[in-house]
């Protein structure tokens, strides 16, 4: 059986083959799941920014245009969509007095394995840290492709890089000191 393109697909799947649209997520949930996980945590916000993710896209499949790859579309949908949860949660912690959250205020507990830390502290990196530090760092993105997928300059995404990769350096040095 020849295994089909995204690009075929999406046509079956406009056309109300089901089965099609089954086939994307499973082949794309994977990478949705680890962007929205990696900038959200594992909570059950991250799943159904996830599902959300899915939704949406079945919705709009017919204005897809597929002018950047669908795994990049989706990418960036879900980046934007946990931005936007992220966003929510700030709205909702505004009776502390900066910007930081209550995860950002907290020490990274001792007795954690170095997974779990990583995890921690990129939970602490400000949300456009996280975002490029997500899609170069844990899901493999080009520079370039980062900053297509955040509709930011190639220069942004190097700088913010690197003030990130310095933070979870500085994060991890405190947990192993």
């Amino acid at each position: 059986m020849k295994v089909l393109d995204d690009d075929e697909l999406i046509a079956r799947a406009r056309a109300g083959d089901l089965s099609a649209f089954k086939t994307i997520v499973g082949r794309h949930e994977k990478r949705v799941a680890g962007i929205v996980k990696t900038m959200l945590g594992a909570t059950a916000e991250a799943q159904d920014v996830g599902q959300e993710v899915f939704i949406r896209f079945y919705e709009a499949l017919e204005q897809y245009r597929g002018d950047a790859a669908l795994s990049t579309y989706l990418s960036r949908m879900a980046m934007n969509l946990a931005l936007n949860e992220l966003k929510r949660r700030q709205r909702s912690f505004w009776f502390f007095s900066s910007d930081e959250t209550a995860a950002h205020q907290q020490p990274i507990p001792e007795g954690l394995d170095l997974a779990e830390a990583l995890q921690l502290a990129f939970r602490k990196l400000a949300p456009e840290f996280r975002a490029v530090a997500t899609l170069r760092l844990v899901e493999g993105y080009s520079t370039e492709e980062t900053a297509s997928i955040l509709s930011i300059p190639v220069g942004t995404v190097l700088s913010r890089l690197a003030r990130a990769q310095k933070k979870l350096k500085e994060q991890l040095q405190q947990q192993l000191d």
